[in-house]
């Protein structure tokens, strides 16, 4: 920082609090680059703040509150930057600050609960249920019976529950929840993981959640990157500040929602509200993040450490390509859309100015490779096919267990600790069982297992 760049301020940039009628959980990258972009570029943006909490990282919280809870947004367009200053952050929390979320949610004020903590957040069982086995939901259902105003509660249902508790007994009306994780219809799972930890808290909770809680579905896409120190001195040149909260992004943002917003919402310029979102996720969750995870685990074991570089190769792009394929023709939407869609989506990741990091998507394969892999090869398998295009990303994901490329990070680290250890057939069958392929053919074992063997015979070279 030069002598001439202080910290971003409200008052230099003409940037009043907005009242805060919205909440959110995980206080990250994509949430300020994509639903609070959203919010700061709507017509009735002076009505709409947020009160935002962050997830892990309590120092977000400290930061922002420095600097009026306003922050750079640096859109990195293939042939320039442009930096936007997002303002609709009204109030910043840790993720602790358990109280302030009461009181927030007592308030009749407030229309909505929105979350971004990815699909480990929501502590769910294997059968998309709530984990009554995980300490720290066990840990959540014993302090909210004995209190329901205790401040000792760390898990994202937990803390939804510990808000809906204290909005009824202000008989403070309806809320609608609105999740925005890369999740097939998230609106189903918020409702059952708060369902289930209402059940275990205070079963009479559950018929005022039916007459006041409405759950929406969304569709997200923008990709965010994490800011490095160059991004920030970029800010700091062109806006002539000192912004330790920059956010990086690509120019292109997509948001589809279905559901009901009892007490209103924002005018947001561009989001798409449809009856069904379902087959809009299923495009971007099996061709862009599907792809994302296969250049994670296999791209990475080729020595690629961004996106931009991983589809600039020839044999990647080959990949991606036949993922596509097989993707394609399991999709409910138009062949000209996916057509088009594949498109963008070359462009977007041939964009050499965002440094997207392979390490970042590759972590939580537990969660993301089923979903994003999983209906498209169990359909095949069904159908009596196993395409190579369609088993790669199954053993890349194993290659990477085993080490190879970019490094192990998982929310459920024994059980894909398991899978690493394992014999390797038993550990392709017990990947694929996680698919939706029980009592998988050797033939198709066999060829995973060959896949697995190329992947780590060029990350062993």
């Amino acid at each position: 920082m030069s002598d001439q760049q202080g910290r971003l301020s409200r008052q230099d940039h003409g940037r009043p609090v907005a009242p805060v009628r919205m909440v959110h959980l995980g206080l990250g990258n994509f949430f300020r680059a994509h639903q609070a972009w959203f919010t700061e570029h709507s017509q009735d943006a002076a009505d709409w703040g947020y009160a935002a909490f962050t997830g892990r990282s309590a120092g977000i919280a400290d930061d922002l509150a420095a600097q009026d809870g306003i922050y750079t947004l640096l859109v990195r367009e293939p042939d320039g930057d442009r930096p936007e200053v997002v303002s609709s952050l009204s109030e910043v929390h840790p993720g602790d600050d358990v109280a302030a979320l009461r009181g927030h949610l007592a308030s009749p004020d407030l229309a909505l609960v929105s979350s971004t903590v990815t699909e480990a957040g929501y502590r769910r069982a294997t059968d998309g249920g709530l984990d009554l086995a995980d300490p720290d939901v066990s840990a959540d259902i014993e302090a909210l019976r004995a209190d329901p105003e205790s401040d000792s509660v760390s898990t994202t249902p937990g803390r939804l529950v510990a808000g809906l508790l204290a909005r009824r007994a202000a008989d403070a009306g309806p809320i609608a929840l609105v999740p925005c994780d890369n999740v097939p219809d998230n609106g189903a799972m918020v409702a059952r993981v708060v369902g289930d930890l209402a059940t275990e808290v205070d079963p009479t909770l559950l018929d005022w959640i039916e007459a006041n809680v409405t759950v929406v579905t969304t569709m997200v896409d923008r990709i965010t990157p994490r800011g490095t120190d160059e991004d920030r001195d970029t800010v700091g040149e062109l806006l002539q500040v000192d912004d330790p909260q920059v956010v990086v992004t690509e120019p292109f943002a997509e948001w589809v929602l279905a559901g009901e917003f009892p007490r209103g919402r924002p005018e947001w310029p561009g989001a798409q509200f449809v009856d069904d979102v379902s087959k809009h996720e299923q495009r971007k969750l099996w061709l862009l993040n599907g792809s994302h995870s296969l250049m994670a685990y296999g791209a990475s074991i080729l020595g690629h450490e961004t996106v931009s570089s991983a589809i600039g190769d020839d044999t990647v792009r080959g990949w991606v390509e036949q993922w596509w394929d097989v993707a394609a023709a399991h999709l409910e939407v138009d062949a000209d859309e996916v057509v088009a869609y594949r498109q963008a989506l070359v462009e977007r990741f041939s964009n050499p100015r965002i440094r997207h990091l392979l390490a970042q998507i590759a972590a939580d394969g537990s969660q993301k490779v089923p979903i994003r892999f999983g209906p498209a090869l169990a359909a095949e398998v069904a159908a009596g096919r196993s395409p190579v295009g369609a088993t790669r990303p199954v053993a890349a994901w194993i290659a990477h267990l085993h080490g190879h490329g970019a490094p192990v990070t998982d929310a459920q680290q024994d059980r894909v600790a398991e899978v690493a250890a394992a014999e390797p057939a038993e550990a392709v069958r017990t990947v694929l069982d996680w698919m939706g392929i029980s009592d998988p053919a050797e033939e198709l074992v066999e060829q995973v297992l060959s896949q697995v063997a190329e992947f780590e015979a060029a990350g062993s070279s």
